[in-house]
């Protein structure tokens, strides 16, 4: 057993012990009012003789009633008035319920906080973040309020993220005014003649207006925060707007989109292109070009299924032809036409923010309600010696390439840098992919890094891993990029250089500075978990907030800048960000929801995988691409998913499943019993969830089972032929696919 596990179940057992004496022995009996009354004089007599033994008994039998949640601390609040008097008893009874409170804190957090964090993780992270947020004034309140259970505060608030040391405090001040009340009755304890009658009607309802306070206070700070930034500028008396839009990416499309839905009357304002970087230089023209590369390779491949021979004549100018057509294709679902036939007014132009209430925009200024940043980002530039010699391409000018480079450098390893990496390689050019990290895709798993790694290898591409790079170069008509690896100094050529360093966020140009709206240490736009900036009117969403860069979640986010700014003043919504899922489209694709290994570790969840070889499924081996791995973590002993990561062909397709899985709370058993076409790509989910079953098949019952059956045949003892079948089916056994397979917990504690 280990030893947290052994103190556990020691501190349970002892507490347990504890409280069956005390109703055991009815020792209840002596922390009733009655008793304390008939011996007050004793006491009284005990405490002039032994002062600090008394003292030292009374905090004792305290701290260790409220630790227990035991009946009687108001008794024994009352008898340490009666005791040692107003002043005294009030330090005293202050200081050992505190410690008492605390003590059960922390029983409850060491007990219970890692198996509750544990199974409700997904419910319960709004409130971790509300009380990592707020949790003074949560707790605050509800210790100004006795009637309020303080031993539920204790035992809950032990489950919370809530520091130690912020819980004594908040906890010593809070009880504070509730425990000056019955200290002072105990101080007339001849005159108490029921417990009933120490809180008046009157005194409860003070408490209460007292226990709002908090909650009131943070209004009140709220508000006068607001006005410190918004009661520089006059609010017009009527406005032009409900909300205006800057930006029509991803973020400002749907913000625009569903404030024209609710019949809100909305401006979206574009300086370049509408449909961002997604449309435009991102998400549609790369996958245009993965898809010639694919085609490509798959020619290549032509041996692997049944060709004999093929000729493939292409130009490159011709393909990065089709992903502008793609792109003109896609076009009209993000245009100025179809927004305004949404009711958008659609206005092309440089925004520049005013004030809170106005946007100026090709010399009008707009009054409007509410405003949205949707800015989106750009590539980050290279701080690298000699950068500026050199005229480097990035994922926004790559796009304007026609003749493909023979010797392309890419700076990154991340999935910008790797999609591209492989694209220009299948199309032909010698690619040397440069990554200052120890791998490529550090985001995700080592098994999926490494996947892709060998694939890149496959198709004829320099990767070097952990090389640092240090100084561009050009020396006649050679251009190179000096790398160190470890000391030792290497040279790259190249004819054209792609740098994918990761993006920042559009923060310049628009009014931000002046109007001082918060940046955050990660030079994003600050937003509270409503996406409201330091301006409450002032609303910011997709890659100028992040924490995630992709369109999908910035879509999500559009959605609650757009509700909370229209209806915030009713009902506002918290950004939920449980499940985010994202997708590197190389080959193999790699898509993950959820939680990594990688991260379960650095954070102490303890969790359990369970992984499925794609090179199994038999619509994988058709399709000639049996490679790949699903891979799925669940809580220890339960079907509940945590994360999963898939690395294969469709991978972005098939992992959402799993997606759909962990928004709406159903797990690996009911995967398990889905029915799912055959043969296809989804079915790896299925067999995945078959493992994780099998490796919980409850063993002791199998072989009582399999005695049964074994004697409904007239077998005997040890005359069975299904413990040699059944063995097959073990790991290390010849089923054939063992090696597929795995199954284990990790030994992480939360």
């Amino acid at each position: 057993m280990k030893k947290n596990t052994f103190v556990r179940v020691f501190v349970v057992v002892a507490a347990a012990a504890t409280i069956f004496a005390f109703f055991k022995f009815n020792l209840g009996q002596y922390l009733t009012l009655d008793y304390l009354k008939s011996q007050q004089g004793a006491f009284q007599q005990y405490y002039e003789r032994n002062r600090v033994g008394t003292i030292a008994a009374y905090m004792g039998i305290y701290i260790l009633t409220t630790a227990l949640s035991l009946p009687g601390a108001t008794i024994l609040t009352l008898a340490g008035g009666a005791l040692f008097g107003l002043s005294a008893g009030l330090v005293i009874v202050s200081f050992a319920s505190t410690i008492g409170a605390t003590a059960a804190f922390l029983a409850s957090r060491f007990v219970l906080r890692d198996s509750v964090q544990s199974q409700f993780r997904d419910k319960l992270t709004a409130i971790n973040e509300g009380i990592a947020r707020d949790g003074a004034f949560y707790l605050f309140t509800m210790r100004l309020i006795p009637a309020f259970p303080f031993f539920v505060v204790n035992l809950v608030m032990g489950l919370t993220p809530l520091s130690v040391l912020k819980f004594f405090f908040v906890s010593q001040v809070g009880m504070l005014p509730g425990t000056a009340v019955y200290v002072n009755a105990g101080t007339q304890l001849s005159q108490i003649s029921s417990l009933k009658g120490i809180l008046s009607p009157s005194l409860l309802l003070s408490f209460a207006l007292l226990g709002i306070f908090p909650l009131v206070a943070k209004s009140l700070i709220e508000y006068v925060k607001s006005r410190k930034y918004l009661g520089r500028y006059k609010k017009p008396a009527k406005f032009d707007y409900n909300i205006v839009v800057i930006g029509a990416g991803s973020g400002g499309l749907v913000s625009a989109y569903i404030a024209a839905a609710v019949k809100a009357k909305v401006a979206l304002i574009e300086k370049h292109k509408m449909g961002g970087d997604c449309l435009n230089t991102g998400c549609v023209p790369s996958k245009a070009l993965i898809k010639s590369a694919k085609l490509l390779s798959h020619i290549k491949r032509h041996k692997e299924f049944g060709i004999r021979n093929v000729t493939v004549d292409f130009d490159f100018a011709e393909v990065m032809e089709r992903v502008q057509k793609v792109i003109k294709h896609v076009e009209p679902h993000d245009s100025i036409e179809r927004y305004t036939d949404l009711g958008v007014d659609c206005i092309s132009g440089t925004a520049k923010i005013i004030s809170p209430y106005e946007v100026e925009v090709n010399g009008t200024r707009l009054t409007t309600k509410n405003i949205i940043i949707a800015t989106g980002g750009r590539p980050a530039a290279p701080h690298i010696k000699g950068v500026e010699k050199i005229k480097f391409l990035d994922s926004d000018t790559v796009w304007s390439l026609r003749k493909l480079p023979k010797k392309l450098l890419v700076l990154g390893g991340g999935p910008i840098g790797s999609e591209l990496a492989q694209c220009f390689q299948r199309l032909g050019a010698q690619v040397s992919l440069v990554q200052k990290g120890p791998r490529i895709l550090a985001r995700e798993d080592h098994e999926a890094a490494d996947l892709v790694m060998e694939s890149f290898k496959r198709d004829g591409m320099n990767v070097f891993v952990d090389y640092s790079a240090e100084e561009f170069v050009i020396d006649g008509d050679r251009k190179f990029l000096v790398c160190d690896h470890h000391g030792k100094k290497m040279q790259v050529e190249f004819d054209e250089v792609i740098v994918a360093l990761g993006r920042k966020a559009n923060l310049k140009g628009f009014g931000l500075e002046e109007l001082e709206v918060a940046i955050s240490k990660q030079g994003t736009v600050a937003v509270d978990p409503f996406l409201r900036t330091n301006y409450p009117n002032i609303f910011a969403v997709g890659d100028v907030v992040g924490p995630y860069q992709f369109t999908h979640t910035a879509s999500h986010m559009a959605w609650y800048a757009a509700v909370n700014a229209l209806f915030g003043t009713f009902r506002k919504f918290r950004v939920d960000y449980r499940v985010v899922p994202w997708c590197t489209f190389t080959d193999p694709e790699v898509a993950r929801v959820g939680l990594s290994e990688t991260e379960a570790k650095e954070k102490r969840i303890p969790y359990e995988v369970t992984t499925y070889g794609i090179d199994d499924l038999d619509r994988a081996i058709a399709d000639q691409e049996a490679h790949g791995i699903v891979k799925v973590l669940t809580v220890p002993g339960k079907d509940k998913i945590l994360g999963a990561m898939i690395t294969g062909d469709h991978a972005g397709d098939i992992i959402l499943e799993f997606i759909s899985a962990m928004k709406h709370g159903f797990g690996m058993n009911q995967i398990l019993g889905t029915i799912h076409i055959y043969p296809t790509w989804g079915e790896a989910n299925k067999y995945a969830a078959g493992h994780w079953k099998r490796n919980h098949a409850p063993q002791g019952l199998l072989k009582w089972v399999e005695k049964f059956h074994d004697w409904r045949r007239g077998g005997g003892p040890g005359g069975s032929s299904i413990g040699s079948l059944s063995r097959l089916n073990q790991p290390g056994g010849s089923s054939g696919d063992s090696h597929t397979s795995k199954n284990r917990v990790a030994a992480n504690k939360a």
